[in-house]
């Protein structure tokens, strides 16, 4: 799931133009399986799957398999749907240099919210609909 990361967001030309200014590496680990993720001027370059001896990353983002399940369904619950709220219950742990982290949040969160299931704008028109009608 991890390796689609790479095309999702490279297709997306608004989050890459964010991005612009962002070259680093970075560490995600779901549960025990850990990635590489090489980012340059927005575009990821490489997802390189673990284990690793010894990872140079800028900084690293850790949680358990079930709290990114929870994070990457297509609807995610409150508490469960941007990365600062798993932080904030205190299931993701960033770590490291969290500069580049922070000064690019935002690009970091819709990066990462790619690996949500994609909806159709019907899917989407659908739900608003069955939401209003409630």
């Amino acid at each position: 799931m991890i390796e689609a990361l790479k095309q999702r967001v490279n297709d997306d030309e608004a989050l890459v133009r964010r991005g612009r200014y962002l070259t680093t590496t970075f560490l995600l680990e779901v549960g025990r399986t850990a990635w590489l993720i090489a980012i340059f001027e927005g575009r990821i370059v490489s997802v390189t799957p673990g284990p690793f001896v010894m990872p140079s990353s800028a900084f690293a983002l850790r949680a358990s398999e079930e709290e990114w399940a929870k994070f990457w369904t297509s609807r995610p619950p409150p508490g469960s749907n941007d990365l600062m709220a798993l932080i904030k219950r205190r299931v993701l742990r960033a770590e490291g240099d969290l500069q580049i982290f922070m000064a690019n949040l935002r690009y970091f969160k819709e990066a990462l919210a790619k690996l949500r299931p994609q909806e159709t704008m019907q899917e989407t028109l659908q739900g608003t609909a069955e939401r209003g009608a409630a």
